[in-house]
């Protein structure tokens, strides 16, 4: 499976969640699949779609997802860190893993080779991390979500490849205000 059609797979899981999306493809896959006003996409800052989300869920009582890549989360190691050191019980990371950086060519990324995502956030203290296949990925997204004791990890393993997207024609201050609106937030403009 590859990540468009999980992206569509696990749209109901992210009804009425914060979703922190990737820059770059994933978050224009995701756009396409359908529009939400809670779904941040990121358009800039690869590899901090994580931050983004703990800080959030530090920062919310409702659940929050964010959707990241292999390539990105390899750009930002050290977020694994603070996850599993500081992550509360409404966060979520799922890392789809397609073993490349997508939103540049396909390149492959070491997650194809000897370093493993799951052995690493292990490592830096998280406690529920989960690698599965992507037919897997629902249930334990829907499983995640359930458990209000504990933040997860799931590295969700897809097939490389993209779908033709469009870019998103929403600009950086309309994302950002559309967001805090849905959180109920006044925008700073």
């Amino acid at each position: 499976m590859n990540r468009f059609k999980l992206l569509k797979t696990i749209q109901a899981d992210l009804k009425d969640r914060l979703v922190i999306c990737n820059i770059g493809l994933p978050s224009q896959e995701l756009y396409k699949i359908k529009d939400q006003t809670n779904y941040f996409y990121m358009l800039g800052s690869m590899g901090l779609a994580s931050s983004i989300g703990l800080g959030l869920a530090l920062s919310q009582k409702k659940d929050v997802i964010s959707i990241d890549g292999d390539g990105s989360v390899l750009m930002n190691m050290n977020t694994l860190a603070t996850i599993g050191n500081r992550a509360p019980n409404n966060y979520t990371l799922l890392i789809l893993d397609n073993e490349s950086y997508g939103s540049t060519g396909d390149q492959n990324s070491f997650t194809g080779e000897k370093t493993s995502l799951k052995e690493v956030a292990i490592g830096c203290g998280c406690k529920k991390v989960i690698e599965c296949d992507a037919t897997e990925t629902s249930d334990n997204l829907r499983n995640a979500i359930k458990d209000k004791k504990n933040s997860y990890i799931i590295i969700s393993k897809i097939k490389p490849g993209n779908v033709n997207v469009k870019p998103i024609p929403l600009n950086p201050i309309t994302i950002r205000d559309r967001f805090r609106k849905f959180l109920g937030l006044v925008s700073y403009l």
